[in-house]
């Protein structure tokens, strides 16, 4: 640690620094966007929710028990993957049990490893550590779920007849969909990769700024980041890999027949 004092905003501040929204709101009044009533809504939404969420956190802190904090982090997990499940624009049936086993298997699997091996938290339930981590681990994999997802089924619906095709000509189902399924990986984590490519040159990253702001030595900020972005990676790439596979058995029988009509 350094010897950095942490400044501690008030309430005021806060509210000082939420007029920097009117800077948005005028720009969209000036060329009639029509979302100065969104912008408003937005922001009041984020500040109701992050109060809470500052809330129930300092609770959470308080605790001793890992059941409670296993169970928000289940709580986590459920709204991140129906989230993820809303993002794709075709669907079919099972897509919310597919989306919860694979980000609870990617994440919390990636989350565990990091704090019992890495981190080595003491108590490892405790939630200082694993409800940020999870948090970060959590918002990514949804992302990253969520484009390859989308990708996969919006594909294997356009090329419906392609894939018949394939399958017609004598391709099992893996063969019939394995470009789709790599097109829908890589489309997942396109935006991780991207990211990693720039950070600490073009962009800090949001716990590294934190830390330091709080007070953390720049290199000890650094070493958290690595861990953080590395787990990021791993969970998106597990959770994507799951997501696409499961979507993968439910639109192809046994028997290699594509079931297009459970798309919609």
């Amino acid at each position: 640690m350094t010897d950095t004092a942490y400044l501690a905003l008030g309430w005021p501040q806060v509210a000082l620094a939420g007029l920097l929204l009117l800077v948005n709101v005028g720009l969209s009044v000036a060329l009639r966007l029509g979302l100065a009533k969104t912008l408003l809504v937005a922001g009041a939404r984020m500040t109701v929710q992050l109060v809470l969420v500052g809330l129930i956190l300092e609770w959470v802190f308080a605790l001793e028990s890992p059941l409670p904090v296993l169970g928000i982090a289940l709580v986590m997990a459920t709204l991140a993957s129906v989230t993820a499940a809303n993002r794709t624009r075709r669907r079919f049936r099972g897509i919310y049990w597919d989306s919860l086993l694979s980000v609870v298997t990617g994440s919390m699997v990636v989350t565990g490893v990091a704090l019992a091996g890495v981190v080595r938290a003491e108590p490892w339930h405790d939630p200082q550590y694993i409800i940020p981590m999870l948090g970060m681990v959590l918002g990514n994999s949804l992302n990253g779920i969520s484009l390859g997802l989308d990708r996969f089924t919006s594909t294997l619906y356009d090329r419906g007849e392609l894939i018949n095709s394939r399958l017609a000509l004598g391709a099992n189902r893996w063969e019939a969909a394995r470009s789709e399924i790599r097109e829908a990986i890589r489309t997942a984590l396109v935006p991780t990769i991207n990211s990693m490519l720039v950070m600490g040159v073009v962009s800090l990253p949001g716990m590294m700024t934190g830390q330091i702001l709080a007070g953390a030595a720049p290199v000890d900020a650094v070493r958290y980041q690595m861990v953080i972005v590395f787990m990021i990676a791993s969970a998106a790439a597990l959770s994507s890999l799951g997501a696409i596979l499961l979507a993968y058995r439910r639109l192809f029988n046994d028997r290699h027949q594509f079931l297009r009509h459970r798309l919609r």
